[in-house]
């Protein structure tokens, strides 16, 4: 896919390819770095006390690695029902969901996300 990044110079001026969300319509600046993403994380929850939990425990792992990757807390119901989730609280991870239902420890996010790569 390639990306268009805006400026104020110049409408358009064309990205390296990326699968980051920046994008043309949006007119904001790629969050990315030289076209480069970082691993996406979410937890997707109802705002229950296990997933500000999860969310917190995410948030700690990531801290643990030594990342700057941020974590998302996700509660709107119509896009948690797009990843097909159907307990809660879970997390995504790049996209794909690592864990529903449960309330994983930062020590068992950690382990999922070294084995994403971060």
């Amino acid at each position: 896919m390639t990306l268009f990044h805006f400026n104020k110079e110049k409408k358009t001026e064309k990205a390296q390819e990326c699968a980051c969300t920046c994008s043309a319509a949006s007119q904001q600046p790629c969050a990315c770095e030289n076209g480069k993403q970082g691993i996406r994380i979410k937890v997707l929850g109802s705002g229950c006390k296990s997933c500000h939990q999860l969310y917190e425990n995410a948030k700690q792992a990531v801290s643990n690695l030594g990342s700057l990757e941020e974590v998302e807390y996700v509660t709107d119901m119509s896009k948690i029902m797009q990843y097909g989730v159907m307990r809660m609280p879970a997390l995504v991870i790049d996209e794909n969901v690592a864990s529903m239902g449960r309330v994983l420890s930062p020590k068992e996010v950690e382990g999922l996300l070294r084995k994403a790569g971060i």
